[in-house]
């Protein structure tokens, strides 16, 4: 039986599904965790630091849940503050210093929103955000893990590969939050979903990814297919000059803005 669009949704947001903090231990052979943004604090729903993937040092940049009620609230249900934005552009420029690749982690409804966020320059962080991976000349591999929502997402998204999950759900806003705007009724987001095209199907068709893994299997075995998706970019990337790199990225975004009148 083929999957709606919006069970996609539903799956990509189960409480139970792993969350950021498990991919990256998966990942990684060695860990090492950067705190802070040297402005204002820490921002624990973005996780940053130093790790080992199968020999290769990276530097890790991931959007995180929480595993529980407690932890969801502490960690703001994966909604980014300024902070954890400045504290992604501060490792993409220690990554660049060291000379070692980016692996992002998206897994977000989208930046938060509220008042505070506003006042400490959320917009201005999203867009330094966005310019720090659009001009990193390093390899950088982004997993689209869960929820890909709006400017949150995308800004750990200008990458040279993105590696996306089947289940997962990429889109410029939530399906309820489209149908509001759209219909100014948010009861209409199974309807809308369809339209969005923010499934990992419709967006390889539409080259705005470039790999998804099968979670028809377990979803240990979907992890270890990530891995090592990763790990043959990690190989092929590094073999490339930094002008490429930046190249690449600039022609892969540029011809998404060009087909779709962006």
């Amino acid at each position: 039986m083929r999957l709606q669009a919006y069970d996609h949704v539903m799956i990509a947001r189960d409480k139970d599904r792993i969350k950021g903090k498990g991919l990256v231990d998966a990942l990684c052979d060695d860990f090492k965790e950067i705190h802070g943004d040297k402005a204002f604090g820490d921002d624990p729903s973005m996780l940053c630091g130093c790790g080992v993937i199968e020999g290769h040092s990276v530097m890790i940049i991931a959007q995180v849940k929480g595993v529980n009620t407690q932890d969801n609230v502490h960690k703001n249900f994966g909604m980014n503050q300024p902070e954890g934005f400045r504290k992604a552009i501060r490792c993409v420029k220690l990554a660049n210093k060291l000379r070692i690749p980016i692996v992002s982690i998206v897994d977000t409804p989208g930046a938060y929103p509220g008042i505070g966020a506003e006042e400490r320059g959320q917009h201005s962080a999203i867009a330094h955000c966005l310019l720090a991976f659009a001009q990193a000349s390093v390899p950088i591999v982004t997993i689209v893990l869960s929820e890909g929502g709006s400017g949150g997402a995308l800004a750990l998204s200008i990458a040279n590969h993105i590696i996306m999950f089947e289940h997962a759900v990429y889109s410029i806003l939530s399906p309820e939050g489209f149908a509001s705007i759209l219909y100014k009724d948010a009861s209409k987001s199974k309807e809308v979903a369809e339209l969005m095209g923010l499934t990992s199907y419709d967006l390889h068709k539409a080259e705005f990814i470039d790999e998804i893994v099968d979670e028809s299997v377990s979803m240990q075995e979907a992890i270890k297919t990530c891995k090592n998706m990763c790990v043959h970019q990690l190989k092929t990337l590094k073999t490339k000059s930094s002008e490429w790199l930046i190249a690449q990225k600039q022609a892969k975004f540029r011809k998404i803005g060009s087909d779709y009148g962006i």
